[in-house]
């Protein structure tokens, strides 16, 4: 019988001044999920750019966005749990290491959560349960990257209470979609201004 890998883990808890929906929504953006380890990694999706998501997605790391140190398969999803009263949002990776040093794991399970605290910020937790044959020399270096994704987090956090706000504003002031069966004919002005649509969460 085949000894059971041994887990290690990070984690991070600390709380980000804004909503729990303003991060809730960061962590749905590619371009947010990018920048918490820029400047240091890129990360760069090697599908088609009309198709590539950071949720689901193979990535190429870059350190500081010159040389590859590997290459990652990003599956993401949501999940919802009650915890002691309070309802907690999650954002699971089940991906896995492809090539270089993170390789050597055979076991990745990255949860990001938030949830709502009573003065309007929200609670960020951030956990990475990870097993392989290299994974007690690489506990040291994703201790000291998941230190570094807190600063970043705290950091950017402080823009996306306004970016969601605006984004709130801008889906409040756009104007009503047409009825298929009352569409004006192509060209009008009231066409153009139904077809539009607010602009997709990222």
């Amino acid at each position: 019988m085949s000894e059971r890998p041994r887990l290690r883990e990070v984690q991070l808890r600390f709380r980000i001044p804004c909503s729990a929906d303003a991060a809730w929504a960061a962590l749905h953006s590619p371009a947010v999920l990018g920048a918490m380890y820029a400047p240091v990694l890129v990360l760069e999706p090697l599908t088609h750019a009309d198709e590539a998501s950071l949720l689901h997605a193979a990535v190429r790391l870059r350190l500081f966005g010159l040389v590859t140190v590997g290459t990652q398969l990003i599956g993401a999803y949501d999940e919802v749990r009650e915890h002691h009263g309070e309802t907690v949002r999650i954002l699971r990776d089940s991906g896995i290491p492809l090539t270089g040093a993170l390789a050597s794991l055979d076991v990745w399970d990255h949860r990001m959560a938030v949830s709502a605290l009573p003065d309007g910020r929200a609670l960020w937790r951030d956990r990475l349960v990870f097993a392989g044959p290299g994974s007690a020399l690489l506990l040291p270096v994703l201790w000291a990257t998941w230190q570094w994704r807190g600063r970043r987090i705290r950091r950017l956090a402080r823009g996306w209470a306004r970016t969601h706000a605006a984004d709130d504003s801008t889906a409040h002031d756009a104007p009503a979609a047409v009825s298929p069966r009352r569409a004006p004919r192509p060209g009008r002005r009231a066409w153009r201004a139904g077809s539009e649509r607010p602009r997709p969460r990222g």
